[in-house]
């Protein structure tokens, strides 16, 4: 049976709620980093200030517009079915996706350090194409060198995700913001929060870099469903 709008805005805010350590521990050691020195070159990019900034508006006047004329999405939202890919032309990202829960401290669990190429999307909550937030997370490096989402903090507003789905579509999104938090201040509403349109966060680890603690924030990608294929 398939489930109304509402109640899949429920389902998935319930399951995204669970999630109480926001800040992707098991993704953010800098492995790479501490086995190779903490030289500039080495640091993953991040978005700019004015980027960031820029992101922060585009949001807000979103969210105005929505409230205002109770907007309804552009684009219809998709059946829920399970992503196996995800693409990011931009960026060269052709990565596998895999099941992730929660670990028993109920953080976001994460996919196999070892393996560079390969990301993660939270099962218990919203499929990516249907209605609200699906959540995917990778690392941004191992021990051998870059990971799978080493690059996401230079993609840009406009930008490209695509996931290929197990019922045989491609849900395409548009990026609207690319953020960086710090992890005491991760606004756990706005990236894991329910949504009326189908909406995408891409996470992994950034921010500044610590030898002893390893990353000491996230960038998170926003991005929402803009066709279909």
């Amino acid at each position: 049976m398939r489930r109304s709008g509402k109640a899949v805005i429920a389902n998935a805010s319930i399951a995204n709620a669970a999630i109480a350590a926001v800040t992707l521990t098991a993704l953010c050691t800098g492995a790479w980093l501490l086995s190779s020195g903490t030289q500039p070159h080495n640091t993953p990019p991040q978005p700019s200030a004015q980027e960031a900034q820029q992101a922060q508006e585009a949001q807000e006047a979103h969210a105005d517009a929505s409230v205002r004329h109770s907007a309804l999405p552009a684009t219809p939202a998709l059946p829920p079915s399970p992503p196996d890919r995800i693409r990011i032309p931009s960026l060269r990202v052709d990565a596998p996706l895999m099941g992730l829960g929660l670990t028993k401290t109920g953080s976001l669990d994460v996919p196999p350090a070892g393996q560079r190429n390969l990301a993660g999307w939270y099962e218990a909550g919203t499929t990516p194409g249907e209605t609200g937030t699906a959540i995917v997370a990778g690392h941004v490096d191992n021990a051998d060198g870059p990971a799978v989402f080493y690059g996401l903090g230079a993609l840009k507003r406009g930008s490209t995700v695509e996931v290929d789905r197990r019922d045989g579509g491609i849900a395409v999104f548009t990026v609207d913001a690319v953020e960086v938090y710090d992890a005491k201040d991760f606004p756990d509403e706005k990236v894991y929060g329910a949504a009326n349109r189908p909406e995408l966060r891409v996470i992994t680890c950034g921010g500044g870099y610590s030898r002893a603690t390893g990353y000491q924030g996230n960038v998170v990608v926003f991005a929402h469903l803009t066709g279909s294929r």
